[in-house]
């Protein structure tokens, strides 16, 4: 699987991150470091105990991660959950759902990278 090739299976923008970061090989560093990011399971284990403010940073902070890689789809999901979390009393159903949007989308993004990484 090429670097390309991955960015199409996670749902991302590979011409926008590789603009940004200006060459494959930063590209690939910062995509491998995504799998170590602690913000999705941050956000899980936030919301399981209801502290949405915690809630909030993690979501707002995998939104930002997303959004500097060009991780599209997954930036999209949790831009939704960073904005149900804002302000601290989200409407728990609706965070529940966004959360297993979120959860799929962070699923797709991580399986695509450990191929990459299996690949390369």
């Amino acid at each position: 699987m090429t670097l390309q090739e991955c960015y199409s299976a996670l749902g991302g923008d590979y011409k926008d991150v590789s603009n940004r970061l200006f060459n494959e090989a930063m590209v690939k560093r910062f995509v491998f470091k995504f799998l170590n990011d602690q913000s999705f399971s941050n956000l899980c284990n936030a919301l399981d105990r209801a502290d949405y403010e915690q809630a909030f940073i993690a979501a707002h902070t995998l939104k930002g991660i997303c959004q500097n890689l060009s991780f599209t789809r997954l930036y999209h999901s949790s831009q939704l959950m960073a904005e149900e979390l804002r302000g601290g009393a989200p409407d728990v159903q609706n965070a529940q759902r966004l959360l297993s949007d979120v959860a799929e989308d962070y699923r797709i993004t991580a399986d695509a990278i450990r191929r990459l990484q299996a690949e390369s």
